[in-house]
């Protein structure tokens, strides 16, 4: 790339070599002609202070110049047609020609302009002041001597042939220099070169009118100083649409740096930057933010991108540093880079400010984004990554089983093998943890070097592990590659010097058409332990061996007893802002007070309830017991709201919204008292019937919370679905929050997840007070857990928040931090659609 850099370069300088070289030959025949001509036509040569006049003109003129700079050449008009002209009507003309040519000649030299510059305008002007002679001499020899035309056509033919050669001169050369086209350098000020034209040859005609005429010298005093007012609007003229342009190209290039891509950004900045200010080359070095990068770009064409340091070495180079006004920030170093010894006016250094500060922004910017962007994908990974063994953890195996579930995939048939060594225990127990750390890691390397193409290999926690089988042709298969993975396992293990034998037991289970991942898994660990039982290697899930099932096809038929004899109970666990301990809700936990086997939980009987067709009286019979609670609590002073679990079997009835209604008025409760709790292992086809019934008890104040959040399969989707207010972190990740990096990010995540659509986080299980800090630390602001009560009773629940802690009523632990605030929330969402506004929970 930097060999096409200099190879355009020296196509550019020899282009224009050519082209000055051709001028000057030009020139030199034509200046030949002309002295052929007076040595054939003798004239008498005029008085020297005339010559002195002509010389001096033509020096001034082209000294005082309109100059608009292009990369390193200055560019200007003059007004060098004024005394040429003037000297052609009344001197002979090859006298006036190298006047002119001795007076430009002379400004260049007292300038120290460079040789090859120097010669190509006094070529110029030898062109111009012939061609003006000739069309003079021509027109004047067509018209009768003494008439006002003979006087104003000559003179305005003179001029349109000085004004046309020094297009057809210079307008080549100040294309190949700007690598622009001939069109758009002749159409560039166009209409203001026109109207300093026809000033100029007005002025010519007036001088030469009034001296021509005989009329008193007088008449010609104000000429100077039309001239130089002339000249000075001609000068803000350029200046005036310049600066505009130039304003214009920097606001378009300040726009297009809104990239958050700093590629984008670089490249655009070093591309458009040639443009905006007129350079041969824009570097931009960030070697100085510690970024070893520089960005090299010649025209419109980046021509290097890689580590530094800058290599250009031209003659002129303008630095400016990328910094922040106050400094607090350093991008690295701009770059303008010249063929030629190049100096800004205030005005450019000021647009060269201005642009370097935009692109420190967008630096800045396009840095930060990508961190974050970084920090993003390193927590998202984490997330689903075992940091031990690298292998995927519970959640990505969740999250990947579940397309299977959604049929998102075409995996064929899916199974899952759930593996659990054998006294892996004895391992940590002798040898130390890091030893199993060790046989762990090894382990994890044979299952995924075992495993087939889109199996998928994840640690569990501990020793226990499992491997997501598909594309399987049939079930039958899914023993014989389960067995394969395991016997991978079987070779001895080196750790410390010491060879270790690993057993494992594998359990097998297919996927079902229904129960989702989580019934999945049951059903792979119930085979797991069938296989250590039965002293086996694996062993397959099997319905009929399933003591789970056959116990819950005993409690099916109770459950009409149950419901008569309102067996279902209701106990209450209080959700505590963390910071504060003060009580801010309660969870409605439903138990069957079952007469032969006690209590039961909603684990051991849900299932029943849900296939048995008494969900329904089972739901009223929960919420009915949670709405008498809360006008208990409110009437003692405790407003709490209260949550009630819901399942999506309930929601899939369209009844179910009005009876929820219809239940809060008959027990005169706000509807922004009830809470209802949805497991996030939701399938999209349930969503898009449960957003529907949701929505409307949202929209009528009811809130919602997701509950095991981060255990799920599509939290992302269940979030666009239904409009949640609350998410419930599970008791996995808050019991290992002090231990687990894993689980740190996990909760990290959540809670940034949260705040960004405004929604409370609630954490479950919370078992210490080292919890409680380190969830406080991560910005979660409520709990539930044994550290502050376990479920009881309304009643006792009552007696509780009235005892409260420390003589503070309704409050269960002490505070972390003074004055024991509590952060107050609105109740509910504003109109009942979007993000806004989260119930934290009231008090």
């Amino acid at each position: 790339m930097r060999k096409a850099h200099s190879s355009n370069d020296d196509a550019t300088d020899r282009q224009l070599l050519l082209l000055i070289g051709l001028v000057v030959v030009l020139a030199s025949g034509v200046a030949a002609a002309d002295l052929w001509h007076a040595i054939d036509h003798p004239r008498p040569i005029p008085h020297p202070g005339l010559l002195a006049l002509v010389v001096i003109g033509a020096g001034v003129a082209n000294r005082v110049k309109v100059y608009v700079r292009t990369r390193s050449s200055r560019n200007g008009t003059t007004w060098g047609e004024i005394p040429v002209l003037i000297g052609l009507v009344f001197l002979p003309h090859v006298w006036v020609i190298l006047g002119a040519a001795i007076g430009v000649a002379i400004v260049k030299i007292i300038a120290g302009t460079a040789l090859h510059r120097a010669v190509f305008s006094v070529a110029k002007e030898v062109l111009t002041a012939s061609a003006a002679s000739l069309a003079i001499t021509v027109a004047g020899s067509m018209l009768e001597p003494g008439t006002l035309a003979a006087t104003i056509i000559p003179v305005a033919l003179g001029y349109a042939a000085i004004s046309l050669v020094d297009d057809l001169v210079f307008t080549p050369v100040i294309a190949v220099a700007s690598r622009s086209t001939l069109i758009q350098v002749f159409r560039k000020d166009l209409g203001d070169r026109m109207i300093a034209h026809a000033v100029r040859l007005a002025t010519v005609l007036y001088v030469v009118e009034v001296l021509a005429s005989g009329a008193s010298p007088l008449l010609l005093g104000f000429v100077p100083l039309l001239i130089a007012c002339l000249h000075l609007w001609h000068s803000q003229q350029l200046r005036t649409k310049e600066e505009r342009r130039s304003w214009r190209d920097l606001a378009t290039t300040t726009e297009e740096l809104s990239s958050v891509e700093l590629t984008q950004v670089l490249h655009v900045a070093a591309t458009q930057g040639a443009r905006v200010f007129s350079s041969d080359v824009v570097e931009i070095d960030l070697t100085a933010s510690g970024i070893d990068r520089v960005v090299r770009a010649h025209g419109s064409e980046v021509v290097y991108d890689g580590p530094g340091p800058r290599k250009f070495a031209g003659v002129g180079a303008i630095t400016a540093e990328l910094e922040t006004s106050d400094r607090s920030y350093q991008a690295g170093e701009l770059v303008l880079g010249f063929h030629g010894r190049v100096k800004l006016n205030e005005f450019e250094q000021y647009k060269l400010k201005t642009f370097a500060a935009a692109l420190c922004t967008a630096i800045r910017n396009a840095t930060a984004y990508a961190e974050l962007q970084r920090l993003n994908e390193q927590n998202a990974y984490d997330a689903a990554h075992d940091p031990l063994t690298g292998l995927a953890n519970r959640r990505e195996l969740y999250e990947h089983a579940a397309l299977h579930f959604q049929g998102n995939t075409e995996d064929g048939v899916v199974a899952l093998l759930l593996i659990d060594l054998n006294h892996f225990k004895e391992v940590n127990d002798t040898l130390g943890h890091a030893a199993g750390d060790a046989v762990l890691r090894e382990v994890a390397r044979r299952l995924a070097d075992a495993a087939a193409p889109g199996d998928l290999v994840a640690r569990l926690g501990g020793d226990e592990f499992a491997v997501l089988l598909v594309n399987l042709p049939t079930p039958a298969l899914a023993t014989h590659r389960a067995k394969t993975m395991l016997a991978t396992l079987e070779g001895s293990v080196s750790v410390e010097g010491m060879q270790i034998t690993v057993e494992a037991a594998g359990g097998i289970a297919l996927a079902a058409g229904s129960g989702g991942v989580n019934e999945l898994m049951r059903r792979a660990d119930v085979a797991m332990y069938q296989a250590k039982r039965a002293g086996q290697q694996t062993a397959t899930y099997v319905h009929a061996q399933d003591p789970a099932d056959i116990g819950r096809l005993a409690l099916g038929g109770e459950l009409n007893r149950a419901v008569a004899e309102h067996e279902f109970v209701v106990d209450f666990q209080p959700i505590v802002d963390l910071g504060s301990g003060e009580v801010v809700s309660a969870e409605a936990l439903a138990r069957w007070h079952h007469p032969e086997h006690g209590y039961l939980t909603p684990i051991e009987f849900l299932q029943t309830v849900e296939r048995s067709g008494r969900l329904q009286a089972f739901a009223d019979a929960v919420l009915d017991q949670a709405l008498d609670a809360s006008d208990l609590w409110r009437e003692a002073g405790f407003d709490l709201p209260v949550a009630v679990n819901v399942s999506p079997r309930s929601l899939l009835d369209p009844r179910f919204p009005e009876t929820v209604l219809a239940r809060l008025r008959r027990h005169a409760v706000p509807a922004d008292r009830l809470i209802f709790e949805l497991a996030e292992t939701l399938t999209l086809s349930q969503l898009d019937v449960v957003g529907k019934a949701l929505t409307g008890l949202s929209e009528a104040g009811v809130r919602l919370a997701l509950d095991d959040f981060g255990t799920g399969v599509t939290p992302l989707s269940v979030l666009s679905h239904i409009p949640v207010h609350q998410l419930k972190i599970d008791r996995e990740f808050v019991g290992a929050v002090q231990t687990s990096s894993e689980a740190s990010a996990v909760i990290r995540s959540t809670v940034d997840l949260a705040r960004s659509l405004h929604l409370t986080v609630i954490a479950e299980g919370v078992e210490s007070e080292p919890q409680r800090q380190a969830l406080w630390s991560l910005g979660c602001l409520a709990g539930q857990g044994h550290l502050f009560a376990r479920p009881m009773s309304a009643a006792r629940l009552l007696a509780t928040l009235q005892r409260g802690t420390a003589g503070r009523p309704g409050v269960l632990a002490t505070s972390l931090h003074e004055g024991g605030a509590v952060v107050r929330m609105s109740r509910r969402r504003s109109g009942g659609s979007g993000r806004s506004a989260l119930p934290h929970l009231p008090a």
